[in-house]
């Protein structure tokens, strides 16, 4: 079977991983715990390891794999993305293959017959694989280096993304005890953390967790009007011609939001689990091929996605939980580049997520832990200290007191009021249509009725006879929808019935009575926008702003980078890959910056690795010769310039997870 581990293999660790990395990466260090993870790893031991999206997860086992005697066989949900992991490991000379329901007799043979024969560095399967002899027959004939189960919360039964043939991984450990199991993932509370570790029976296994922080992600969450328009008005002025995703809740939502985009002139293109597989297929490769492409999804899209250079994340549906918000928001700017996570937030989004709940088919246990989600994601739209540290809270990590200085509320810092007063208006009007009438309303209702107004709706009920009718005309109507938002995250109103009517909840007395007070956070007039702070306004349609990638590089080097990325996209289309296996932007930008002249100054940049260098370096040595002589003022590493894997990113050729709706 696999290594079991020893003092042999602690020595190859150190002798051979970071030449193993320099070799086949291009880089020259590790970064963070990876190099804690891989030493383990080798030395045959169990690890869990929690690191966020682009930060290297990746690495934690294909190192592993590539050192230890053996295949490394890595679980992974992404069927549909097995095929674009395996192209970018095999563009770095790894010997990779998958096996999954989208090959045919012939196929599978061949990747079976490479396994039994050690001609596999790393092996994918699906996890329901695992649950048929015939694979478990054939990883027993085999010579199996480790195992790593990849998006580990799926696990979870609490989680955001449960997948039951996860539950049947703890097979392996039994049926292979002496071969090492690394199960990773990119977001896990405490709870689910504890669940990983004992749905896959990893009792001895080493616990990894790197912090959470995404310093390049911009939060913003801004309340919620007309959302297709303030969407159409973020991406003009921050993000026109970047690619990018926006999550909607339901299929039709995905649909029009797209089509709107479209007809307002930003390239969009649906995704959801209506459509068909080839339609899907088609979209996900766009995504993945073309620049400045704008996918409208469900959540059913992104997870395995390894696009580095995806700018923005936007949402115009609350997500259900934090978790799938942080994994989601977790898919912009996996190149450490700046790219911000924008979501549009109102009243209604609370009222249906509550509906939701309250009539899905879960029992009450599972409606109690959904309520719970809910209640955070609530609080993180809902607070008024920075976002970034209510995150790294709730995953259990310790927040910059100072605040981040890169979110909506730190950037402009939202005014709170005591809203005691407002709340018991809110609380007497549902008192009054309760007790006076028998009577149930929702939110619009309530509000008609606190301003006085005199609708087709108030006057059949006669509800301007009541003693409340007109008493809240201080607060316009968006206000009103504030407070009464407000009032169901803080749990001073519930929220009852198909029809979402409210309802006290067992707190209301307290209000009423007037002994507990209530701060609400005042509706902020404009959203927090970067353009503002940056002087890039950019309101025309089609006008585009400097790239990230680009923006932080000298004039005079941008014609080299953009020369180099033109180079890179017909390297891409020949091959039919993504650009990104070629090479990522910020490799790029260090080769415009450094302007190597040879072959050998060409392998020390990060990220060209042997294979690369020797499959593309004439190609980039001739690009820049067609541009004459480089600038010259541009250090390479050993004069103080760029050091290798200083740019934050890490080639992840298996991305994070997707696709199983």
């Amino acid at each position: 079977m696999g290594g079991t581990g020893g003092i042999a293999e602690m020595t190859v660790t150190q002798s051979e991983t970071l030449a193993t990395l320099h070799r086949v990466f291009g880089y020259d260090a590790f970064r963070g715990e990876q190099e804690a993870v891989i030493e383990h790893v080798v030395a045959g031991g169990d690890a869990v390891v929690l690191m966020p999206t682009g930060g290297g997860k990746s690495l934690c086992y294909q190192i592993p794999s590539l050192v230890r005697p053996g295949t490394g066989i890595v679980v992974s949900p992404l069927i549909a993305l097995m095929q674009d992991q395996v192209d970018a490991l095999r563009a770095l000379g790894v010997r990779a293959g998958f096996i999954n329901s989208t090959q045919d007799f012939d196929e599978r043979r061949v990747v079976e017959a490479e396994f039994l024969a050690g001609e596999l560095d790393l092996l994918y399967l699906a996890p329901e694989r695992l649950r048929v002899d015939a694979t478990l027959e054939l990883l027993s004939r085999g010579k199996i280096a480790l195992f790593a189960i990849d998006e580990a919360h799926c696990v979870s039964q609490w989680g955001h993304d449960f997948r039951p043939d996860y539950l049947a991984l703890s097979l392996l450990g039994e049926r292979w005890p002496d071969v090492p199991r690394i199960a990773l993932t990119a977001t896990a509370t405490h709870a689910t953390h504890r669940e990983i570790t004992e749905r896959l029976n990893m009792p001895a296994a080493r616990h990894f967790v790197a912090s959470f922080d995404r310093p390049n992600i911009q939060y913003r969450i801004v309340p919620k009007a007309d959302p297709k328009k303030q969407l159409l008005s973020f991406l003009r002025e921050e993000h026109a011609g970047d690619a990018g995703i926006v999550y909607c809740l339901s299929r039709n939502s995905v649909e029009k939001t797209a089509e709107f985009l479209t007809r307002n002139g930003i390239e969009a293109v649906p995704y959801h689990a209506g459509l068909d597989a080839g339609t899907r297929a088609a979209h996900q490769s766009r995504f993945l091929r073309e620049d400045g492409l704008v996918v409208v999804a469900t959540i059913a899209f992104g997870m395995g996605i390894d696009k580095p250079d995806v700018r923005f994340v936007a949402h115009l549906d609350l997500p259900k939980s934090v978790e799938g918000y942080y994994q989601e928001t977790g898919r912009a700017g996996r190149d450490g580049l700046p790219s911000t996570a924008w979501m549009a937030y109102g009243l209604n989004d609370v009222i249906q997520q509550r509906k939701l709940i309250q009539s899905g088919e879960g029992d009450e246990a599972f409606q109690r832990r959904a309520a719970a989600h809910l209640d955070s994601m609530l609080a993180l739209c809902e607070t008024a200290q920075c976002r970034r540290g209510q995150l790294l809270a709730y995953f259990g990590q310790d927040p910059d007191a100072a605040g981040c200085g890169n979110c909506d509320t730190c950037l402009v810092p939202p005014e709170t009021w005591d809203g005691t007063i407002a709340a018991q208006k809110v609380l007497s009007t549902v008192v009054r249509l309760q007790r006076e009438r028998g009577q149930k309303f929702g939110a619009v209702q309530i509000v008609d009725i606190l301003l006085g107004k005199r609708t087709g709706k108030v006057i059949q009920f006669d509800h301007d006879q009541l003693s409340v009718f007109g008493i809240g005309q201080e607060l316009t109507e968006g206000e009103w929808r504030g407070v009464v938002r407000q009032l169901l995250a803080q749990g001073l109103l519930a929220v009852e019935g198909e029809y979402g009517t409210l309802v006290l909840t067992d707190a209301s007395g307290a209000v009423l009575r007037r002994e507990r007070e209530v701060p609400l956070r005042k509706e902020p007039k404009r959203p927090a926008s970067r353009s503002a702070s940056s002087g890039s306004t950019g309101s025309g349609r089609g006008e585009r702003k400097p790239k990230a990638a680009a923006a932080e590089l000298p004039e005079e080097l941008l014609p080299a980078f953009e020369a180099l990325r033109a180079w890179r996209a017909e390297q891409a289309r020949e091959q039919g890959v993504p650009a990104y296996v070629i090479f990522h932007d910020a490799t790029l930008r260090e080769i415009a910056t450094v302007w190597p002249t040879s072959v050998a100054q060409l392998g020390g940049i990060s990220g060209v690795g042997e294979k690369k260098l020797a499959t593309y370096g004439e190609g980039v040595l001739g690009v820049l010769a067609s541009l004459g002589e480089g600038p010259g003022a541009a250090p390479g590493p050993e004069q103080g310039g760029p050091a290798a894997g200083d740019d934050g990113m890490w080639p992840e050729a298996e991305p994070e997870p997707e696709d199983w709706e």
